[in-house]
């Protein structure tokens, strides 16, 4: 089996959570290629270096260029801000790199279907990690919705709430600006609410919304105060929520928000069909809820499936039946399905070019609350918004 050496782009999070996953996924789930962690790669040389040290990479980096052009190089993980993952996805793919990058692919539309052609131009395996098609208890409602069991879609509804912006204290970072983010909530937790939507009903035909900054002025970070200026403008949304219909004629609801008080990470969707419903609550990640209206009277009810049996998606892999996965498990997932596709030369499902799909909902959305309308996302996607 071909050793090919990886190298991670960005050592905080995101790539602290990306570095366990390639280890996790080479130990526990096999994948058909051998994959090598060869390099971390990051701007502050102390903060990378010591990256490096804890989670077990043997070389950092702080010029992610040179790290790309490298030989010994075949997989380039992108898992740093959106503003930068267009300038080195191309240079990856131009150097024939498979590419894993994090969600959303881009800030705008145009950068994302740049990237896309240049991945599908070049030939490279990509993927975005969009984890949480992979929590098994998401993939066995698509399962279940596949097989029929809860009959023709009519509603979609879906909500992440945060709480963690919610103090005005809270610094301004990369999060809190466009120029660096694309958005706020929309794009940081609505994009995933987005990506399951495809994945679990089909693709969105129109939508509109409407988003709220309701801290609009937050301290600056201590080392870009200057003398009598220690606050600066939030120009990213805290909250926001749309409507939508599906080509399908299901139609949907979607909030995100890092305001919520008293919501971690309450992040939830339910699908109503003509034969019974879906329930999924990430804080039971390994518990689904299912309704069927052909279960009879007396004992109808949600009742709750623990995900987490052997028959279950990617259950073999794990523990015994019961003891449960983490938030990292979707991680795992992606990594495994994602080095596999190496293996056979496939790019995994969601690829750039679907990714390309939640980023036109992203902009119709934008354009929606400018112009306070529904908008078509065939229009955003062919220029005509």
């Amino acid at each position: 089996m071909e050793t090919l050496g990886v190298a991670m782009i960005g050592y905080k999070f995101m790539g602290k959570v990306h570095s366990r996953a390639y280890r996790d996924a080479i130990v526990l789930f096999e994948p058909k290629t051998s994959p090598e962690l060869r390099v971390i790669c990051g701007r502050d040389e102390s903060g990378v270096r010591d990256a490096a040290d804890r989670y077990g990479w043997p070389e950092y980096s702080t010029n992610w260029e040179e790290v790309v052009r490298r030989d010994d190089i075949q997989i380039v993980d992108i898992s740093v801000p959106g503003d930068i993952h267009r300038p080195i996805a191309l240079a990856a793919a131009q150097q024939g790199k498979h590419i894993l990058c994090e969600k959303p692919l881009a800030n705008s539309l145009s950068d994302a279907q740049e990237m896309a052609q240049a991945v599908e131009a070049a030939g490279v395996v990509n993927m975005v990690s969009f984890n949480y098609r992979r929590v098994p208890a998401v993939v066995l409602a698509r399962e279940l919705i596949e097989a029929g069991e809860i009959g023709e879609i009519y509603h979609w509804r879906a909500c992440w709430l945060s709480d963690w912006a919610t103090s005005p204290y809270i610094p301004i970072t990369w999060r809190f600006q466009r120029e660096r983010a694309g958005s706020g909530s929309l794009g940081d937790l609505g994009s995933h609410l987005i990506d399951l939507a495809h994945y679990l009903i089909g693709p969105i035909e129109k939508a509109i919304g409407l988003t709220e900054t309701f801290i609009k002025e937050r301290p600056l970070l201590p080392t870009e105060c200057k003398p009598g200026v220690t606050t600066g403008s939030v120009n990213v949304d805290d909250g926001a929520l749309f409507l939508a219909r599906f080509e399908n004629g299901a139609i949907g609801s979607f909030e995100a928000t890092r305001v919520a008080g008293g919501s971690r990470e309450r992040f939830i969707f339910e699908i109503n069909g003509s034969r019974g419903s879906v329930y999924f609550d990430f804080e039971r990640l390994n518990e689904l809820r299912y309704f069927s209206w052909r279960e009879h009277a007396r004992t109808q009810g949600y009742r709750t499936i623990f995900v987490g049996q052997s028959e279950h998606p990617y259950g073999r892999r794990w523990w015994p039946p019961g003891l449960g996965i983490g938030y990292d498990a979707s991680f795992v997932h992606t990594v495994y399905d994602f080095l596999n596709g190496v293996a056979e030369n496939k790019s995994p499902s969601p690829d750039f070019r679907e990714a390309v799909g939640v980023q036109a909902v992203l902009e119709a959305v934008g354009h929606s609350i400018e112009e306070e309308r529904w908008v078509k996302v065939s229009d955003v996607l062919n220029g005509t918004q």
